[in-house]
């Protein structure tokens, strides 16, 4: 099975769910920015419940942009924010310290363009699950590809999503109940080796 979807800033459930299950994933590198979506947001499970993060981005609404062109504004401390927010979140996890040394510098040295640094943050996450994708990027855009199930949607921040998974124990579970389709860090740091077999193990809602 082959699928595309959308590079995206420390995919949620619902993506690596259906990168796990797929022969080979295509990553849509030839469409246009879209902004409130998950090409620059995350959500991860704070100490008041859901927490975004989101990364700021020089984007102008009047003029189409390519995703690949969008630069990330530096300007802002976010990297700074976005690495405090998960220490208070999970410091307390059982593995936010097995996997802190090669997370760490993502939030700590600059990167100029959105879609370059999301590559990075996949590439780094899968290391930590020990997942090799089959993965390749679009050289042009298609609307309708053939013989590839189109899983581009996911990246609709907005839209509620349908996605449900299995429980797990996450940090403040006592406190607001389980939040499912968060960040993929969410499960990495309260799961561990586990991830991978969880994900495995999980069924995508159709879209």
């Amino acid at each position: 099975m082959s699928i595309i979807l959308h590079p995206t800033y420390f995919p949620n459930l619902a993506h690596f769910v259906a990168m796990v299950k797929a022969k080979t994933v295509l990553f849509e590198a030839q469409d246009n920015f879209v902004k409130q979506t998950y090409r620059n947001r995350a959500y991860i499970y704070g100490a008041n419940g859901k927490l975004s993060l989101n990364i700021p981005v020089i984007y102008s609404q009047k003029n189409r942009q390519k995703y690949r062109d969008v630069k990330i504004f530096n300007e802002t401390k976010w990297q700074s924010l976005h690495w405090k927010s998960l220490l208070s979140a999970y410091k307390t996890s059982p593995f936010f310290e097995y996997y802190e040394d090669e997370l760490y510098p993502l939030f700590h040295s600059k990167e100029d363009y959105l879609l370059d640094f999301n590559f990075k943050c996949l590439e780094v996450t899968c290391e930590c699950l020990q997942l090799a994708l089959n993965m390749f990027k679009t050289e042009r855009y298609v609307s309708s590809p053939e013989d590839t199930i189109d899983y581009r949607d996911l990246v609709n921040a907005k839209k509620e999503s349908p996605q449900t998974f299995d429980s797990y124990t996450q940090v403040f579970h006592s406190k607001h109940g389980f939040i499912s389709n968060l960040s993929i860090l969410d499960l990495l740091f309260n799961e561990g080796p586990n991830a991978l077999n969880y994900l495995e193990s999980q069924t995508l809602t159709t879209l």
